[in-house]
């Protein structure tokens, strides 16, 4: 199945809107995520920063309901085709993580915030 040895235990996890296409977010999972994304078809991650699983949308209530899960052909990168619960997958309060673009040098902010992370995340 999924070849989790090949980067020390994680592979990337793509999240992408179901309905739209849009991709939504890049995160990690390691087996544990992955198994518990299968059983419960919410998408679950493997936070880096916090060193444990990371359930979208634990703290936010804008969890991933999982569609459909599809795995690359050399078995080491998963997209999961996700409905967005909450309307944004960033916690800076867009919709996809993905709302810079390159200009030039320089970055600009081509999507529009959604939620104010402030009043969201409170710590």
């Amino acid at each position: 199945m999924i070849d989790f040895n090949k980067a020390g235990g994680l592979v990337p996890a793509i999240a992408q809107d179901a309905a739209s296409g849009e991709v939504l977010m890049l995160a990690w999972m390691n087996r544990e995520a992955y198994e518990e994304t299968l059983k419960t078809l919410r998408a679950c991650y493997f936070s880096r920063s916090r060193n444990k699983l990371w359930r979208k949308g634990e703290e936010s209530g804008h969890v991933q309901e999982v569609r459909e899960i599809l795995i690359d052909c050399d078995a080491d990168t998963i997209l999961l085709k996700v409905h967005q619960v909450g309307d944004a997958a960033c916690h800076e309060g867009y919709k996809s993580c993905f709302f810079r673009r390159v200009e030039g040098d320089g970055l600009k902010v081509v999507g529009e915030r959604v939620f104010d992370p402030k009043k969201v995340y409170k710590k």
